[in-house]
């Protein structure tokens, strides 16, 4: 008698569609939390628990209970470091050290930690309210870009041309951070389109890698959250293989293991090329499933069988 894998997927909205389709095409069991009851997605699972994704001891006495097999933060980055913290307490599949994903999940910790290491880096400060900002305002040159350092989608960014708009887009962000912490950044200009991908690693190496253009509209409530995405990306060739070549770098500094990964860089018109982000989560814009129409490569599934401990099924790069 075959014995299901429990697989305990972080978070309820729609997005985790794919990967609850993939899990159960597997033959897993599948299990969703948060605490929101009536998260579209849950209907899907198996099971559902009320339980906060960012309570990360929480999760982890649901998951020792259960006697998970897997978890998995898909498309829902709150939970990403939960997902981390619990992986590694239970020895589970995956192997991304939860420090390291702490540092990638925290835009300030990110920045530093690229800046130590000689990556290519906006000049930032992290800053926890107002108070701080004012001791350095005659530091400041801007234009600046305003974010929390905890926050996905574009949630609480603003761009700031002049001093008189800082306080309220500083406000801004600390009302979308969960940590009550957000930073202030040189503005790269870009040349041609910023980028954003879906990724893959195998034990930390990358077997599957693509960039895209971003398209915005100006006229959005956010006008920083992409509306729309063209693959292949426009972005020279040699500027592509060298965010390769350092996003490969990064990953064995931090010794990420076997995880997907949204990543967004740009190409400043300074003639440098900017890794931005780095999440161990899907995209929460179907990007996946977006690469796996354009390239045949379905990395939702390979998701789901690493967090599992299954075989991958091989994967090439992307487009």
């Amino acid at each position: 008698m075959n014995i299901r894998k429990k697989l305990l997927l972080l978070g309820g909205s729609r997005y985790l569609l794919p990967a609850i389709k993939a899990a159960h095409d597997l033959g897993a069991y599948v299990i969703t939390c948060d605490y929101l009851p009536h998260n579209y997605a849950h209907q899907f699972a198996d099971e559902y628990h009320n339980v906060s994704i960012i309570d990360k001891e929480a999760v982890l006495e649901l998951a020792q209970k259960l006697d998970i097999d897997g978890i998995m933060s898909y498309a829902t980055d709150p939970g990403v470091a939960t997902a981390a913290y619990v992986a590694e307490k239970m020895h589970l599949p995956g192997n991304n050290p939860y420090e390291s994903v702490a540092i990638l999940q925290n835009k300030g910790k990110f920045r530093r930690f690229l800046l130590e290491h000689g990556f290519n880096v906006p000049k930032m400060k992290a800053f926890h309210d107002w108070n701080e900002v004012k001791q350095v305002l005659t530091d400041i040159e801007y234009p600046v870009i305003v974010k929390p350092t905890d926050s996905a989608g574009s949630k609480g960014v603003s761009r700031v041309d002049r001093e008189q708009d800082l306080e309220p887009a500083v406000s801004y962000a600390l009302n979308h951070s969960i940590g009550n912490e957000c930073i202030i950044e040189q503005f790269i200009e870009k040349d041609g389109f910023s980028t954003d991908t879906d990724s893959f690693s195998v034990n930390g190496k990358l077997v599957f890698f693509s960039l895209d253009d971003q398209w915005f509209d100006t006229q959005a409530a956010n006008e920083y959250t992409p509306a729309a995405y063209c693959w292949p990306s426009t972005m020279p060739s040699k500027f592509q293989n060298e965010l390769h070549n350092e996003i490969q770098r990064l990953l064995t500094l931090l010794h990420m293991g076997t995880s997907i990964y949204n990543i967004e860089t740009r190409l400043g018109k300074d003639g440098k090329a900017y890794i931005m982000e780095v999440s161990p989560r899907a995209g929460g814009n179907r990007l996946a499933e977006m690469l796996r129409y354009a390239t045949g490569q379905d990395i939702i599934r390979a998701s789901v069988q690493g967090a599992l401990g299954l075989p991958i099924d091989p994967l090439t790069m992307g487009v």
